[in-house]
């Protein structure tokens, strides 16, 4: 399968996205603009993994950082330095680039690369849903003795003394630690690419079709734009997911600490009242009796109830109406990352709430 991007399948691929982020995965509004930008800039082929032959090399191209944070500073430039840094200190030839992630930023990671350099993007990203950590989206090659990783990540403004561009080898959780504290002194954000492999290690630990599932759900949004409880009818109709409710957002707590957005939120429903806990993406949801309804790597997402489009932990505000929704994880194509109970169990520290 080969897929040549236009506008409308970009569209797609943004909205589906940010479905998938679960309240994290970027800016949708900045996924649509980077993607019609890598449209204007060359072609972009989605393939799947099966038209790549097994030995090949692919790396991970991604944005790292809190989107709320207000010093963010990534340009395209920055994001084809990085995929050119790390070409220049691996002695593999790139065949491919994947996205870590779904999202409304994430799910189009790679795709200015693509159009400059003539990449591909293979349909198998690091994660099918959106995702806190870098480690949760390397494909579980933290599980590899003596693995070790290399990254390279520019951004931030020049002008305002934040640039930064690094290239660092060494243990896969160490070297993501010292990315996320990069992110930090860019402002916020920063531009990534990483860890090349095989296709035949991708086809094992990625979630394999995962591009296409955003755009397929994507679909839905495009056909019925400005009709909220349609399309959460018929997104929860095609994932299996379920409608929990709809209302109004009371209350919102949000932390900007260490290159997190980390919070919660509480919901006034209809039928009952919801607290919501977030490290980026929505960690978990609870009644108002302390029942809890939905733990990460299950998908919570928060849809506008005026305009059906997805909204973030980084944009959410009091007084919003929205449509409450999960998926459970088995519904959803995860990566070998978020599948690793001792990368869960980071999230109790974080939220306080049992995951585990």
């Amino acid at each position: 399968m080969i897929i040549k991007v236009d506008e409308k399948i970009a569209e797609a691929a943004v909205l589906g996205g940010a479905f998938y982020g679960g309240g994290g995965g970027g800016d949708y509004r900045e996924g649509l603009r980077y993607a019609r930008l890598a449209l204007e800039l060359g072609e972009v082929h989605i393939i799947d993994v099966g038209s790549i032959s097994p030995e090949r090399y692919v790396a991970t191209a991604s944005i790292i950082g809190a989107p709320a944070a207000r010093e963010k500073y990534v340009l395209p430039s920055h994001m084809i330095r990085a995929v050119e840094l790390l070409m220049d200190n691996i002695d593999v030839p790139l065949d491919g680039l994947i996205t870590g992630e779904n999202g409304g930023l994430s799910s189009v990671n790679g795709w200015i690369q693509s159009a400059i350099l003539g990449i591909p993007i293979i349909d198998a990203p690091g994660n099918g849903r959106a995702h806190p950590t870098g480690v949760m989206g390397s494909l579980g090659l933290h599980k590899i003795p003596d693995y070790v990783s290399i990254q390279a990540a520019v951004g931030g403004d020049k002008k305002a003394g934040r640039y930064v561009e690094l290239v660092i080898q060494g243990s896969l959780e160490k070297v993501d630690k010292i990315i996320r504290e990069a992110s930090v002194q860019a402002g916020g954000m920063i531009a990534v690419a990483r860890n090349p492999i095989t296709v035949d290690y991708l086809k094992e630990h990625a979630a394999v079709g995962a591009l296409s599932k955003a755009i397929e759900v994507g679909r839905i949004f495009q056909k019925h734009l400005g009709e909220p409880l349609k399309i959460a009818q018929e997104v929860t109709k095609l994932i299996n997911g379920k409608i929990i409710d709809e209302g109004m957002v009371e209350y919102v707590l949000l932390e900007t600490k260490g290159g997190y957005d980390i919070g919660k939120l509480i919901i006034n429903g209809k039928h009952d009242k919801y607290e919501i806990t977030f490290w980026n993406e929505y960690m978990t949801v609870e009644d108002s009796n302390s029942r809890r309804i939905a733990s990460f790597p299950d998908l919570i997402v928060t849809l506008s109830a005026e305009s059906g489009l997805p909204i973030t932990s980084a944009e959410i505000k009091k007084n919003d109406k929205i449509i409450l929704i999960i998926c459970p994880k088995e519904n959803i194509l995860l990566g070998a990352g978020v599948k690793d109970p001792q990368l869960l169990l980071q999230i109790e520290n974080i939220v306080g709430k049992k995951i585990i």
